[in-house]
């Protein structure tokens, strides 16, 4: 299985999220073809954890990624923006050649 990191503060919005909402939930990050530049991240809690998922624990938080979008995740860290625009997940992959503007599709050659 290959690398992916959480950043504290993505953590730590993960850990309130899932406090609100109920015990035992997860952020779920998929990859799925669409979006503007050829690949979308998605993201959604999940409490069902599938036998062949990653599973990143950094304090109380948890993220789950299967082993295909970990595939196109490998090396990439998920972090947390708070902005005048809004707040948001943001994953910063180091092998997106491209991205649109929103930050959620990217590109790969």
């Amino acid at each position: 299985m290959g690398q992916f990191a959480v950043t504290d503060r993505a953590a730590a919005r993960i850990a309130e999220i899932a406090a609100a909402e109920g015990n035992g939930l997860a952020l779920r990050i998929s990859v799925l073809a669409g979006g503007c530049s050829g690949f979308q991240y998605k993201f959604e809690l999940d409490k069902d954890v599938q036998p062949d998922d990653l599973i990143i624990e950094k304090s109380s938080a948890r993220v789950l990624v299967d082993p295909t979008s970990l595939d196109l995740l490998e090396g990439s860290e998920l972090d947390f923006a708070e902005a005048l625009m809004g707040s948001h997940f943001a994953v910063k992959n180091p092998n997106a050649t491209s991205s649109c503007g929103c930050g959620t599709s990217f590109s790969i050659e």
